[in-house]
């Protein structure tokens, strides 16, 4: 098996929710290496778990989310990792989902990037793949109405209506738990670290996209405690409008032909 390594970025988080994420990951049948990247302003969160496997970094400055989990792409790169996994502190498995993707990556040399199956914790889905955004996109998901039109364009961005075990290309997968391919990491470049958070998983699964498959493979699944910060905290709802801005400057707002196209082709995938 090739070298693995993964990444999760701390800060300030509760202890009993990241030991499940890190307990997860090193619980694979695979040999791992994780990088715990702390932002948190103290380093309380050293010892929160003892193995040989893990690699603690103490980062007081947060830089933001992209740019922490940059520092462990970087080290896997230097060490010649073949594989790296962005993992969220608020993700757990119960069944060996690491050897699962990576094997699947072994099979398709021209894959990138991978996300599996995610679940809420009652084992619902979270409809995570997705076509490109626009700026519509982005206010129907908040304003969903009226009801009738939200619906219909809902079903169709966040690709509900998929049969559920079809492995597909989606030209956005999620950051809180995704298998990146170094080499393809190395061509296409790391996360753009001008993202503080949010958008920066959309940016570099479009970045990705373009060169190499970004597949959804829900033969593996994880749980995820998803929390929408952006719709509760002030500050967090600030930063993501602040990184919405950044991305349609950096990509198209209204004008944007490769949008149009790439959504057009992953769409061909289920005969719409």
């Amino acid at each position: 098996m090739s070298k693995i390594t993964g990444s999760i970025v701390l800060y300030k988080n509760e202890e009993s929710v990241v030991l499940e994420s890190i307990k997860s990951f090193l619980n694979s049948k695979s040999d791992v290496i994780l990088y715990l990247i702390d932002n948190s302003p103290t380093n309380n969160l050293k010892d929160i778990y003892q193995d040989d496997r893990i690699i603690y970094i103490h980062n007081p400055e947060n830089p933001g989310f992209g740019a922490s989990h940059n520092l462990a792409f970087k080290f896997s790169i230097r060490d010649n990792a073949k594989y790296h996994f962005v993992i969220n502190p608020d993700v757990y498995f119960d069944v060996d989902v690491i050897t699962n993707m990576v094997n699947f990556m072994e099979d398709n040399d021209n894959v990138g990037m991978v996300m599996p199956r995610i679940l809420n914790i009652d084992g619902t889905a979270q409809f995570l793949p997705k076509l490109l955004p626009s700026p519509y996109s982005l206010l129907m998901r908040k304003v969903k109405f009226p009801k009738s039109i939200y619906n219909k364009f809902i079903n169709k961005y966040e690709l509900r209506e998929i049969e559920e075990n079809l492995i597909y290309e989606a030209p956005i997968l999620s950051g809180c738990f995704t298998l990146f391919r170094t080499e393809a990491l190395k061509e296409v470049g790391l996360y753009d670290e001008k993202f503080f958070m949010y958008f920066e998983d959309w940016d570099i699964s479009r970045r990705m996209h373009l060169k190499y498959k970004t597949i959804y493979l829900p033969d593996a699944y994880i749980y995820h405690g998803y929390e929408s910060g952006a719709n509760k905290n002030k500050n967090l709802f600030k930063i993501y409008l602040s990184s919405a801005f950044y991305y349609f400057s950096k990509w198209g707002w209204f004008f944007d032909k490769e949008r149009k196209r790439i959504n057009k082709k992953t769409l061909k995938q289920f005969s719409y």
